[in-house]
């Protein structure tokens, strides 16, 4: 089987010889099928059930069903209506019926469109079928799965365009034959076990032509560089050839560029997969990061994002430069699900490394509510912290959890189905975690927020006032210090309710002195502002008699005393 209508073949194959036995078998087909010897290596071997007949082998299979006394000769057959059960049948593949076979779309996610020769184009929608003739091309941000008839999967990623050139089925046989040609972009192929002698899958490009026998590869048309096909393989062997240069086998594992109108480059290692351990498998937020350790030899990455491990339904694509030593992957949402993570390596010259995977759950939704206090680094005085945060339209409920541990390893407060947005709890003075989830319906619990620290004060303690010190020029009042950093408020007032004040002043010390004032009733009072400026309550009143001052001439007395 010869695959050089383009200046590069693409093989697969264990052996070179295998390759080259392909290409004589094909000759030696033709000479059959005119009359010449059978070759054995190019037969189609059919195996006799019970019942079968040579004429109704010969219905099924044959082009043209007259062809039946040629199937007889060539396996000396004595009895053309009696056939022996497990006799094996010779069938030259140029005999074999040749009947249109249709591929089907497994998924297609954004604008994918087909179009047909003198026919007009269509976006194509899941379960669609595809017929040899047509070519599928994918928008931007859109992606299409294909099956074909024998079990091979393609899978076509953003900006890409592929034709169907063939799309057939030899007869009953199970044999099928696939050619397409991506014009440009990239597919990723998965393909079936393919039956000898006739089954085909070919993928044509500018510059490389692949034709596989059951492997795993992908395949670009990338112009950048002056390089325009690009070829890895993840499984089985690829032999290429090209019009000039020595052919080479292409290992799993290895990779190979081309420019139309030259051979295949040297095998190249792919680079190794990723590390993506460093990311959580429960991601509780969108929009998605991922990152991992960037290889010195990357220019970039290849992230993608599946549905599941079949690796049918690709969600999310997209190549992300290198920044610095860490490499990553953003998008901006996806639904809540179950998923897997691929990333691989992109060299300089556009190959990509073998696959890293890694499942992963999202969970971002019902999102938490916004936090409105305590928030991070505040502080809460009393014996009660208030803890508040808004009503979401998403939630019925919440829950609320505090921890005196950041990781929330030991829970102090775990309070659920919460229908209001206020929780007070009682806590003694030390630091503190909290965070608020919403929940929908009775158990459908979103993701928490993020964690709020916060301080638990005591309210600062009113100081209690020693007894006054009264002398002709000022008033003295002292108490017991309270903590390093606070200050007093004073406040002296002819009445209890403090309306009509006299002073009202702050100071840092606990004493304070005031200028006597006129005699009369007053009252003093004073409250503790800690170092962060909380004020606590003002303590009790305490009563203040300033009494009158003496008459001057009452300072004569002991002088007249001495004068007697």
């Amino acid at each position: 089987m010869h695959f050089c209508r383009k200046p590069v073949c693409f093989a697969v194959g264990s052996k070179t010889s295998e390759f080259a036995s392909r290409v004589a078998g094909a000759v030696v087909a033709s000479l059959a099928a005119c009359g010449g010897a059978a070759v054995a290596s190019d037969d189609w071997v059919y195996s006799v059930k019970p019942g079968d007949t040579l004429l109704g082998v010969a219905q099924d299979y044959l082009a043209r069903p007259d062809d039946w006394m040629r199937l007889q000769r060539l396996n000396h057959v004595e009895d053309p209506r009696h056939l022996m059960p497990g006799t094996r049948i010779r069938v030259p593949v140029a005999l074999l019926r040749h009947d249109a076979a249709v591929a089907e779309v497994i998924d297609v996610r954004g604008a994918v469109v087909e179009e047909r020769p003198g026919a007009a184009s269509h976006e194509l929608k899941l379960g669609d079928r595809l017929a040899g003739g047509a070519t599928v091309r994918t928008g931007a941000d859109a992606i299409v799965s294909i099956r074909f008839v024998d079990g091979s999967r393609l899978l076509v990623t953003p900006n890409s365009a592929l034709s169907l050139s063939k799309l057939v089925t030899l007869g009953k046989s199970g044999m099928a034959q696939t050619v397409m040609e991506l014009e440009h972009g990239s597919v990723e192929n998965k393909v079936a076990h393919q039956q000898l002698p006739a089954a085909q899958y070919e993928l044509h490009s500018r510059a490389l032509n692949l034709a596989v026998r059951g492997t795993e590869f992908r395949a670009r048309v990338d112009d950048s560089g002056g390089v325009s096909g690009i070829g890895e393989v993840l499984e089985g062997v690829v032999h290429a050839q090209g019009v000039q240069g020595t052919p080479v086998d292409v290992g799993a594992g290895y990779g190979t560029t081309a420019s139309p109108g030259g051979a295949p480059g040297k095998p190249q290692r792919l680079p190794e997969p990723p590390d993506l351990s460093g990311n959580a498998q429960r991601v509780e937020a969108v929009p998605l990061r991922f990152s991992w350790p960037a290889a010195p030899s990357a220019r970039g990455y290849h992230a993608q994002v599946f549905s599941d491990r079949s690796f049918e339904h690709l969600l999310l694509d997209g190549v992300f430069p290198l920044q610095g030593a860490v490499a990553g992957a953003k998008w901006a949402d996806l639904p809540d699900g179950h998923y897997v993570l691929r990333v691989r390596a992109v060299l300089a010259n556009g190959l990509e490394g073998l696959n890293a995977d890694q499942d992963f759950v999202l969970k971002a939704r019902p999102e938490p509510p916004a936090v409105i206090g305590p928030l991070d680094g505040a502080k809460s005085y009393g014996t009660d912290a208030s803890l508040r945060w808004s009503r979401s339209l998403n939630a019925q409920t919440y829950r609320v959890q505090v921890s005196d541990q950041p990781d929330f390893a030991r829970l102090l407060v775990d309070a659920k189905a919460l229908p209001d947005t206020e929780l007070k709890t009682p806590l003694v003075p030390g630091p503190y975690y909290w965070r608020v989830a919403s929940i929908v319906g009775d158990d459908d619990q979103g993701p928490f927020g993020d964690a709020q620290a916060f301080t638990q004060r005591a309210v600062p303690e009113s100081p209690q006032l020693d007894a006054p010190a009264i002398d002709d020029k000022q008033m003295v009042f002292k108490w017991k210090a309270s903590a390093p950093g606070s200050h007093y408020q004073v406040q002296l007032a002819r009445g209890t309710d403090f309306k009509d004040l006299c002073e009202d002043q702050s100071v840092a010390s606990n004493e304070v002195r005031l200028d006597r004032p006129a005699s009369g009733t007053y009252y003093l009072r004073i409250k503790t502002v800690d170092a962060d400026g909380f004020e606590g309550p003002f303590g009790a009143s305490q009563r203040v008699d300033v009494p009158a001052p003496k008459p001057w001439w009452l300072l004569l007395i002991p002088l007249l005393a001495l004068i007697r």
